[in-house]
């Protein structure tokens, strides 16, 4: 075991599969000579190369076209877009392309390929740097959507997102690149895909969040239980496919339940997970479901995200509420 940041976790990943696997490259911009903006990928070209780990121009599109054209071809590409305000000029390879070539070949064809995309504020970064959008993302048929939170997790997942043989968007969530440590286990393993992780086990209240606001949810599950109040916390790691056996159980053995993520409200993903859950447990709930994200505007600048990110405050205040229901 190596106690390890989550960067360091999606590093070591990497590391693994482009070890095990020659079919398997890195692709992006600065992820080979300065191991990324963020230096994830850092010492790889050394090790593996120019021609594994592939340094590119700044052209979002080209990056994911070059890479489908790879995996198509037979290859295993792993795509950094440095931002996920960065990743709309590569929409439409993502939507029509990426995303729809199994479909369109019949099966003939499939895209066995990764886009990593870190999201997410709180690290005092400029427009376009602290975007959550995985709702988009979420939403296009053919792309499963994956959010780590923890290290541990983060790694794998992302060699299971390397073996699948389909497109994974996955989206590592700034803030905590290098803020959480916990004990890896060496060499590969893997975290399935499409299951959530209870972190909390409670029987009052259940709060339901993925990737950055783990730590909010966290610090608002200790504060509602010095109180009395046993909180339930489901860590998703995945929204497509979205484990709703784990969210439904959850729901209706709690009765009460809070979704939390910092993407904007409207036609944030917590619609979707509030839609299961009242299709599928209606009459557990004894209160309505409630929701604390994001406000519907523009990512602030750095002096006033943290009046855009969700609180502790607002989350505990929230679960209060539905207790009072």
């Amino acid at each position: 075991m190596a106690t390890r940041t989550l960067a360091s976790a999606v590093n070591d990943a990497l590391d693994l599969a482009l070890a095990a696997d020659p079919s398997v490259l890195v692709i992006g911009e600065d992820v080979g000579r300065t191991g990324g903006v963020f230096r994830v990928t850092d010492g790889l070209q050394d090790k593996y190369g120019a021609e594994r780990v592939i340094d590119t121009p700044v052209a979002e599109s080209g990056i994911l076209g070059v890479a489908f054209g790879m995996a198509v071809a037979g290859l295993r590409p792993v795509a950094e877009l440095q931002f996920m305000g960065f990743s709309y000029p590569a929409f439409d390879q993502i939507v029509s392309h990426i995303a729809r070539i199994r479909n369109r070949s019949q099966h003939r064809f499939t895209a066995p390929m990764v886009i990593r995309i870190p999201f997410g504020g709180g690290i005092g970064a400029a427009e376009h740097h602290s975007e959550s959008s995985e709702a988009i993302y979420a939403h296009i048929a053919g792309l499963k959507v994956v959010v780590p939170s923890t290290p541990y997790d983060a790694k794998g997942l992302l060699l299971a997102a390397i073996d699948d043989p389909d497109p994974v968007v996955f989206l590592e969530p700034i803030r905590l690149y290098r803020s959480v440590k916990e004990e890896v286990a060496e060499g590969k393993y893997i975290v399935s895909i499409g299951s959530a992780r209870l972190e909390r086990e409670g029987t009052d209240v259940t709060l339901i969040t993925w990737g950055a606001m783990i730590k909010e949810t966290r610090e608002a599950a200790e504060q509602l239980a010095a109180d009395g109040v046993s909180v339930e916390v489901v860590d998703l790691r995945t929204l497509t496919p979205l484990d709703t056996e784990t969210v439904v159980a959850s729901a209706r053995k709690t009765g009460r339940v809070v979704v939390i993520h910092e993407a904007p409200r409207t036609g944030g993903f917590a619609g979707e997970i509030i839609a299961t859950i009242q299709e599928s447990c209606l009459y557990s709930l004894q209160a309505p479901i409630i929701r604390v994200t994001g406000w519907d505007t523009v990512f602030p600048l750095k002096r006033s995200e943290q009046a855009y990110l969700p609180s502790v405050a607002r989350i505990v205040n929230a679960a209060r509420r539905t207790l009072e229901g």
